[in-house]
């Protein structure tokens, strides 16, 4: 056995003037114990050793005693181990020797590879390399799920869940629908963007349901070797066929179920030959009774057609962006468990936040309990609600930000003249905060609360659009009044490209354009991920119609234009004060806008929104 180590501080020995330090046996065991050697060479008759310690220097021991733990020690301390080979002159068989191992090695992999293919050794049958098995699904399974979510935790997306309670219905009643002729669904498919719970919905459906889950991802079936992924998907389903009835969960379908032959330049064959493996077992001469496979993507336009047939995905089920009702709710299960002040409204704050996910919400209270925890608070107030808010949507506060006065000033009349005519302008969103604070990649930002009808039906009027383009022009116009032509800068480049974006698709799209007329002329290239759109030829346009898109959506810019500068010249006294506040404040919201309207003789009841 190894002598006891020695209880004393390494203290690395000085190099002799050859470089090379001679160590006794219970000094290379200390140094070792102490992990301060990092790589040790043995002689091939194993009498003599070549240590190096963690700083380079290089030690020997030429009489080195038998201990049979030796090994073991260097092992736990993690050292570098070699073992010099043999010195001995060349004859005939060292050359055929040299040859054994890379004759092993492919030897091995040949029989790997032919027992994937065949169910031979290394198959799914086992043998020596099942360990290294690639054919096995590697899908996670929960004979008696405990998801820890049910149908109660998910919120703001009821419709979703109607649809995900029958199956589950079905599961545990089977007899009461098929008394009555009815068949099984045997998939459904979740489709909508990310982050609107489509996971949280199917692992809700597995811990309501009891029976076997099975869930695995669409990308793990995507595999270098020839062949794998249909075996893998054969495994899957053979595996869920002994467990019947139970659910099969593909996450991110989209992986394997893009469209076959869609590329211009041709499709992969092995992801394709995946997808067909997935359709046979779905549906193909043998079928899968008791089999319910539920997948999630938020790609369904790049599906194949055949994987989205009745018979295969039976249902599907569009899982939205919650509407304002939703957010609430979600907003309250996020808000579990974090202390609020009495005054945080979660109305308030779902109508600031249209088009927020499930996942979006819940990063939003997170950051707001972060922004709480900074100012070394014990609640969560509007204010750390509303600084999460602007994080996310607009970026970081820039805290260091120095800005001249001339640029300050610059900003604020830039904001106030998109407040200002937001405010004046008939049926429009409603102001929420002005701000000259910089953020991101903007130097000051104007905030409108918007209409929750019209967000959640997705239709906009004419005299909305109209309105829309002059509030972004508010700004450069405000630049125009105060400071002159000859001092617009650069910062509404953004808003004009809002602008002439909304007023080509008023005139190519949606038919607001009576020289134009009633016909949509736009030319979109397509998806990125469907070959077919990209590779159709698209319908040409003569060079009369082009001139003429191009007149009407001058008009319309030239028009919004008129209207902002026109209700900026008649309300300039509040123009001037709201600039002066944010000079001031450079925070401004609602209410201290709608006073400064008051002040400055804004007629009240004219202009729509303060009606």
């Amino acid at each position: 056995m190894a002598p006891p180590a020695v209880q004393q501080e390494y203290v690395a020995p000085a190099a002799s003037s050859g470089g090379i330090q001679n160590w006794r046996y219970s000094e290379f065991i200390t140094a070792v114990e102490k992990d301060k050697v990092e790589k040790v060479t043995f002689s091939a008759d194993g009498t003599k050793l070549l240590a190096v310690d963690i700083d380079g220097n290089r030690f020997k021991l030429d009489a080195l005693p038998k201990d049979p733990e030796l090994l073991s020690t260097l092992t736990a301390h993690k050292v570098d181990v070699t073992v010099l080979p043999a010195q001995s002159a060349a004859g005939p068989g060292d050359f055929i020797r040299s040859l054994i191992f890379p004759a092993i090695l492919f030897g091995g992999l040949f029989l790997l590879s032919r027992g994937q293919g065949q169910g031979g050794p290394g198959g799914p049958g086992g043998g020596m390399f099942g360990p290294m098995d690639l054919s096995r699904s590697g899908a996670k399974v929960q004979m008696q799920p405990d998801t820890g979510v049910t149908f109660n935790d998910v919120v703001g997306v009821d419709g979703a869940k109607l649809e995900l309670e029958e199956v589950v219905q079905f599961l545990k009643e089977s007899d009461r629908f098929t008394a009555l002729g009815a068949r099984i669904p045997r998939g459904l498919i979740l489709e909508g963007p990310p982050g609107t719970g489509k996971t949280l919905l199917a692992r809700a459906v597995a811990g309501e349901a009891g029976v076997p889950f099975f869930s695995i991802s669409g990308s793990e079936f995507v595999e270098m070797f020839v062949g794998v992924g249909a075996s893998r998907v054969r495994d899957l389903f053979a595996q869920a066929k002994k467990a019947a009835p139970c659910i099969i969960f593909i996450d991110e379908i989209d992986a394997v179920g893009r469209q076959r032959g869609a590329g211009i330049a041709g499709g992969n064959d092995e992801r394709e030959q995946t997808l067909n493996q997935i359709l046979t077992e779905m549906d193909g001469f043998e079928g899968n009774p008791g089999i319910i496979v539920i997948a999630a993507t938020n790609r369904a336009d790049v599906l194949d057609a055949a994987l989205l047939r009745p018979g295969r995905f039976d249902r599907r089920i569009v899982v939205d962006l919650p509407d304002f009702a939703g957010r609430v709710a979600i907003l309250g299960v996020h808000s579990r468990g974090k202390p609020l002040e009495t005054d945080v409204d979660m109305a308030q704050v779902a109508r600031r936040t249209p088009g927020f996910s499930g996942a979006s919400l819940a990063n939003l209270m997170n950051e707001a309990a972060i922004f709480a925890a900074r100012k070394n608070k014990t609640t969560i107030g509007n204010d750390e609600i509303s600084d999460a808010l602007d994080r996310i949507s607009l970026g970081p506060e820039k805290k260091n930000a120095v800005q001249s006065v001339q640029r300050k000033e610059l900003v604020a009349y830039h904001e106030a003249g998109h407040a200002v005519v937001g405010a004046l302008i008939p049926d429009y969103d409603q102001v929420a905060k002005i701000s000259i604070v910089p953020r991101g990649g903007a130097g000051g930002l104007t905030f409108f609360a918007p209409n929750e009808d019209r967000v959640d039906s997705g239709l906009y009027t004419r005299q909305f659009l109209e309105g829309q383009m002059a509030v972004a022009l508010g700004g450069r116009v405000a630049e125009e009044i105060i400071f002159g032509e000859d001092e617009v800068t650069t910062g509404a480049s953004n808003d004009l490209e809002r602008v002439a974006s909304t007023a080509k698709m008023m005139v190519t799209r949606f038919g607001m354009s009576e020289r134009v007329g009633q016909v949509a002329l736009a030319q979109d290239g397509g998806s990125p991920f469907l070959g077919r759109s990209m590779a159709q030829q698209r319908a040409q346009m003569s060079g009369e119609t082009k001139a003429l898109i191009d007149q009407e959506v001058s008009r319309l810019v030239n028009q919004a234009y008129a209207k902002a500068k026109g209700l900026l010249l008649d309300n300039r006294p509040a123009l001037d004060a709201l600039a002066k506040l944010l000079m001031e404040k450079e925070t401004v919201t609602a209410e201290e806008f709608q006073q400064i309207l008051n002040d400055t003789g804004v007629k009240i009841g004219s202009y729509g929104i303060y009606a």
